[in-house]
């Protein structure tokens, strides 16, 4: 006899319903996004050439692409001085100013690092898996 409770076809669930933080940490977490808010949170408001130099592996499209994201998502302010040259700075705005805790909690975490590397070695130390369903 079949249970009525369990569905007998797999319900195929939005990520952001099955786990509440997934759209947070894809906003959040993308490649570029965390070093960017970081330094913009530490150091305060920077030049496009500023946060390069901060950020030496960044290449200006990344920069640029990752920093106009950060702007439609309201979590910098980007200010364009119009003078001659012209000036564009930019600043972590009070709702990426928001998530100091979350850094500040995860900064505290990667107490950790030396654990989850000594768990890869220890995996890797094994050997190959040979059967991929357990």
């Amino acid at each position: 006899m079949i249970n009525d409770t369990i569905p007998a076809a797999r319900i195929d669930v939005a990520p952001e319903e099955a786990c509440p933080i997934s759209p947070v940490v894809g906003i959040v977490f993308s490649r570029w996004t965390t070093p960017i808010l970081w330094v913009l949170n530490e150091y305060g408001r920077h030049r496009f050439v500023e946060l390069e130099r901060r950020i030496a592996t960044i290449t200006p499209k990344v920069l640029t692409e990752r920093l106009r994201q950060l702007e439609r998502d309201g979590l910098v302010v980007r200010t364009y001085h119009p003078e001659v040259p012209p000036r564009v700075e930019y600043e972590i705005s009070e709702l990426g100013r928001s998530l100091a805790p979350l850094f500040a909690s995860l900064a505290g975490w990667s107490i950790n690092l030396g654990k989850v590397e000594q768990a890869r070695l220890d995996y890797d130390a094994r050997g190959p898996v040979r059967d991929r369903r357990t």
